[in-house]
């Protein structure tokens, strides 16, 4: 048996020794295979960082898939968005990973690729591509994705739908539009239990979230919409429904910095909708733990188990944002969100012992 002062004896054996707690600690840092960290780099089974950023999820089968903006590149500072540090990187795609545990996550590649080569595309490095959000279409048999079109400077505000015909790709983009006649920019996809499918996005420069039916093939506006939350200035929006009530979370409008979350809850879609306030508990509550809300999904098979997604955006550094993934909790009706260091999904059983770290 080899003890310290054998090692000591050995260089050899000595660095042997440092690259593999180098190699442990690293993977401890970055990947743990069995839990959630928020915060720290996610690495996928090839051991590779994730990079699927203002992502969503998508349950279908057996399979999960997590569909993101594909930061690449050098982050840079267009002259027009100085004064909001409107931070950007050049339009490479949309991303998808693969999971059967939502721990280990298949790199599946850009579903959705940039078109370098015309100008006057969407989906052109110089634009912008943020918040893609897919589901499947039971009759159609498509999968649908919709996301935010925009210019560097975030003037033209258009919303975007791409199909495919298996959950990987390839999507083929379909065109923008500027639903309702207004703008659109952060913006989910939300389907109800009856099939019926709706956006939810930020209108009129941020100062009302509209709500829109879909087509029942998902790929355009009906015209019928509703205005919510006039003049509050919110972005970053996610949809879910739990026990017939229908929640919305949101977070301000402060360019890449973190700010406050906020909920509310309606019992039907078109509202009236009930602010429920902040709903992050214990320190750095007011800033949600350094990020800002994406998604919403259900934990497949557990019962009352959902997970919100969230980036711990570096915008001077895009490329190296983070993940924040934390376990909602409900007092009655109310949503109730606090900091995990580490946990596991064992949370959402009872009793869930060691299951969660909150430091």
């Amino acid at each position: 048996m080899l003890n310290d002062l054998s090692i000591l004896r050995h260089p050899a054996l000595l660095l042997l020794s440092l690259l593999l707690a180098h190699v442990s600690s690293a993977q401890t840092a970055t990947a743990n295979p069995k839990k959630f960290v928020p915060g720290e780099i996610w690495l996928d089974t090839q051991g590779k960082p994730i990079n699927a950023h203002g992502g969503g999820m998508l349950h279908y089968g057996s399979t999960y898939y997590w569909y993101g903006e594909n930061k690449a590149g050098v982050s840079w500072l267009p002259e027009a968005n100085r004064k909001w540090d409107g931070y950007r990187v050049d339009v490479t795609g949309i991303h998808c990973y693969s999971s059967k545990d939502l721990y280990r996550w298949k790199d599946q590649g850009l579903v959705l690729k940039a078109v370098p080569e015309d100008p006057a595309s969407d989906l052109h490095p110089s634009k912008v591509v943020e918040r893609p959000k897919v589901a499947f279409n039971p009759l159609t048999r498509k999968f649908v994705l919709w996301m935010h079109i925009d210019t560097a400077d975030y003037q033209t505000a258009r919303a975007g739908v791409a199909v495919a015909d298996v959950p990987t790709g390839p999507f083929r983009y379909l065109g923008s539009t500027k639903p309702e006649g207004a703008d659109s920019r952060d913006q989910t996809f939300f389907v109800d239990d009856d099939g019926k499918a709706y956006r939810i996005y930020s209108s009129e420069w941020n100062k009302a979230t509209y709500i829109s039916l879909l087509s029942d093939d998902w790929l355009r506006h009906v015209g019928r919409y509703t205005r919510a939350f006039i003049g509050q200035g919110l972005e970053a929006q996610a949809v879910f429904k739990r026990h017939a009530k229908y929640y919305l979370i949101a977070s301000e409008c402060t360019g890449w910095d973190p700010n406050p979350m906020h909920a509310a809850m309606a019992d039907s879609i078109w509202g009236p909708w009930h602010e429920l306030g902040n709903p992050c508990t214990g320190p750095d509550a007011n800033t949600t733990f350094g990020s800002q809300s994406t998604c919403v999904f259900q934990v497949s098979g557990k019962m009352d188990a959902y997970i919100i997604m969230a980036d711990q955006w570096h915008k001077s550094n895009l490329a190296d944002s983070r993940y924040v993934w934390l376990p909602i909790e409900f007092e009655a009706e109310t949503p109730r969100l606090e900091w995990l260091g580490r946990w596991e999904l064992r949370i959402f059983d009872w009793p869930h012992g060691d299951a969660v770290t909150r430091q």
